[in-house]
Parts: structure tokens; C-alpha cells; sequence
């Protein structure tokens, strides 16, 4: 039911995207690849994610049970976007996870936000990893270690033309 209910969510997204995309004029000209990736360690557990691009929700999940904690890697969006500046926006929220001598962690909530701005050139793909992550060391208080960092890596969609040879 979770799955079926964040697939219609996604496809709501998607059209809100096209939308936007054909009254700006554009379509298809360049694509956006979101993705997330979970690199906390077993001291948080991820509960909750939103994702937004220029202000519109196209990922929103929760998840007391584990299962979003245990997909380490997941895509959150892909699908076309109109050439130019655009910002992605990521609230994780993680709770402190109960295990051994740090049993007292257990029902802490850490919230961690954070947006990036990348420009998505005509005929590529912008593709942005949002990367939890734990900063900091051991003496390092809880409350401060759960950050993230956005990687943005974009490539061209068609290989170039191919030049005719010179004719002698």
C-alpha cells in the first residue's frame, strides 16, 4: 500500500514537472537524475525524507519500521526539467537508535536540511546525490554529527555528431 501510494505521488510530481516544463517552453531538453544515499552509521536510523525541486514535492516518505533505513541507495526523481538554474532541497530526519551502551539515544530526533542550486545545461543530464553522512569524530556531540553534502556530476545526453572525414 506504502508502494502504491508513492508511485501515484511520483507520478503527481512528475506531471506537476511536465507541466512546468511546457509552459516555460521547453520539453525535454534536459533531465534531472536525483538520488539519495545513506552513509549513517548504526548509531541513526533514517525515519523520514522530503525532496523538493524549485519548491515542488516530488519525494515525501516515512518510515517507522526500518525497511527506508535498509534501502541505503534509492532514486528520488528522474524525468525532464527545463534547461537552467534549478535548487533541490533535502529534510532527513533520523532517530537515535538503540543499541548497546548508547540505549539512552533511543527517541532522539535529528532533522537535517539543506539545498543546492546546479544549473541544468540543454541536452544533459544533471544527475545530484544527496549523501547522509556522519561528521566529525569520536568527541563529536550526537546532536551534531548527522549532516549531508550534494554532489552534482552532469553529462552530455547525445554523443556528438560524427564529422564527416575530409574529402582530398
Amino acid at each position: 500500500m506504502v508502494q502504491l501510494r508513492e508511485q501515484v505521488f511520483r507520478s503527481k510530481a512528475r506531471l506537476n514537472l511536465l507541466r512546468e516544463t511546457v509552459m516555460h517552453g521547453a520539453i525535454g531538453t534536459s533531465k534531472a537524475l536525483i538520488r539519495h544515499e545513506n552513509l549513517m552509521g548504526s548509531a541513526f536510523k533514517l525515519v523520514r525524507v522530503a525532496y523538493a525541486i524549485d519548491g515542488q514535492m516530488v519525494l515525501s516518505r516515512s518510515d517507522d519500521g526500518g525497511e527506508l533505513d535498509d534501502s541505503r541507495q534509492f532514486e528520488v526523481f528522474s524525468g525532464a526539467i527545463v534547461p537552467g538554474s534549478h535548487t533541490v532541497t533535502a529534510v532527513l530526519q533520523f532517530v537515535g537508535n538503540d543499541f548497546g551502551a548508547l540505549s539512552y539515544m533511543k527517541g532522539y530526533k535529528y532533522t537535517v536540511r539543506g539545498s543546492h542550486t546546479f544549473v541544468a545545461g540543454e541536452n544533459r543530464t544533471s544527475q545530484v546525490t544527496v549523501v547522509a553522512f556522519e561528521r566529525g569524530g569520536m568527541t563529536t556531540a550526537f546532536q551534531d554529527k548527522p549532516a549531508i553534502e550534494f554532489k552534482v556530476r552532469s553529462e552530455a545526453d547525445h554523443a556528438p555528431a560524427a564529422r564527416p572525414a575530409p574529402q582530398r
